[in-house]
């Protein structure tokens, strides 16, 4: 018997005893879900909490969203990482309101037409908000599914990502299809866990599943290399005046585009404003999906308050209120406020 067609029964009662309690699962409007889910792209279950919580406080309604002003939107976003995330929830929220009077559309294929929604998210919101039978596939379910079926495929292409696809629409409880979908993401998130170790003794398909039946689990799912990471070694400038920092706006299209940062060239580089003094800072590192910044920082104290058109002074309520500063600058964060008023 198909793996998958024993599945619903077990993984359903499982999901019903063992599920954490969201905020976004107590109140599964398509807005909740849908902010939920974009939220959740690339980023973990507790990482999230606390920006939805203030997410939906500042913005409770799909009105709200599409009139925020974009620095009010990054600020809230601050720390989340992938912006354009942030970008594509307000063109959609213009969408909704200017296409559909505010009211979310209930069926896939319309779901599919909103920006930053793909396969994953329209079906996410389709089956939980509004009961439609349909899957939704991401990397947890892709992992659970090649796993429980013993599935060979590369999990990057297209054909297998549609094989899982189909075959977890033909399993699907028509009764509970946002349930199901949301059991597959669970098991995923806390039992069938990556990198070759899974809790397969507290999951409900230990029985029928190919992995762990023929000691696979370490080989399944199937998925190329990572490609190796570009590393930049980066100068980042903390210019001082007055107890306030130097900051500039990035560009408005590539990484990190339109948020603010503390100016930054590759190494070496000269200091952009005249300065009264220069002085080493701390050193950081971020790394971004493909790429590694290694940064060393240089202490400024300007010579007087004139900056590069464009950049702005901020003190701390700037910081804290108005200017989203991206996760990659963290590491001078401490520095910078032990030198602002």
């Amino acid at each position: 018997m198909n793996p998958l067609e024993q599945l619903p029964i077990p993984l359903l009662q499982w999901y019903h005893e063992n599920a954490r309690v969201l905020p976004w699962r107590s109140a599964p409007t398509p807005y909740h879900v849908w902010v939920s889910e974009i939220m959740l792209q690339q980023t973990r279950v507790a990482a999230v909490l606390g920006y939805y919580q203030r997410f939906m406080e500042a913005l409770p309604t799909v009105e709200d969203l599409a009139a925020v002003e974009e620095d009010k939107l990054l600020k809230l976003w601050q720390g989340l990482g992938y912006y354009n995330r942030a970008r594509s929830l307000k063109k959609a929220a213009r969408q909704i309101v200017d296409g559909w009077a505010g009211r979310f559309p209930e069926n896939y294929e319309d779901l599919l037409k909103l920006a930053g929604v793909g396969e994953y998210t329209a079906g996410a919101i389709a089956s939980i908000a509004f009961g439609v039978p349909v899957p939704a596939v991401d990397g947890n379910v892709l992992r659970v599914v090649a796993r429980m079926t013993g599935d060979d495929g590369d999990i990057t292409r297209p054909q297998t990502r549609n094989r899982i696809r189909e075959g977890l629409r033909a399993a699907m409880p028509l009764e509970a299809p946002g349930d199901f979908n949301q059991a597959l993401m669970e098991l995923g998130a806390t039992v069938c866990l990556p990198n070759g170790a899974p809790a397969c003794g507290r999951c409900p398909a230990q029985g029928f599943c190919q992995a762990r039946l023929q000691g696979r689990t370490g080989e399944l799912p199937v998925k190329p290399p990572k490609a190796e990471r570009r590393v930049e070694e980066r100068t980042v400038f903390l210019i001082f005046h007055g107890g306030r920092v130097a900051l500039r706006r990035r560009a408005d299209r590539g990484l990190l585009a339109g948020l603010w940062e503390y100016p930054n060239e590759l190494a070496p580089a000269p200091c952009p404003v005249e300065a009264r003094t220069l002085e080493p800072g701390p050193t950081g590192k971020h790394i971004f999906t493909h790429m590694e910044w290694r940064m060393t920082s240089t202490a400024v104290e300007a010579a007087g308050p004139a900056l590069p058109e464009g950049w702005v002074w901020a003190g701390r309520e700037e910081l804290r209120e108005r200017y989203a500063v991206p996760n990659a600058f963290r590491t001078f964060g401490a520095y910078v406020q032990g030198r602002i008023s």
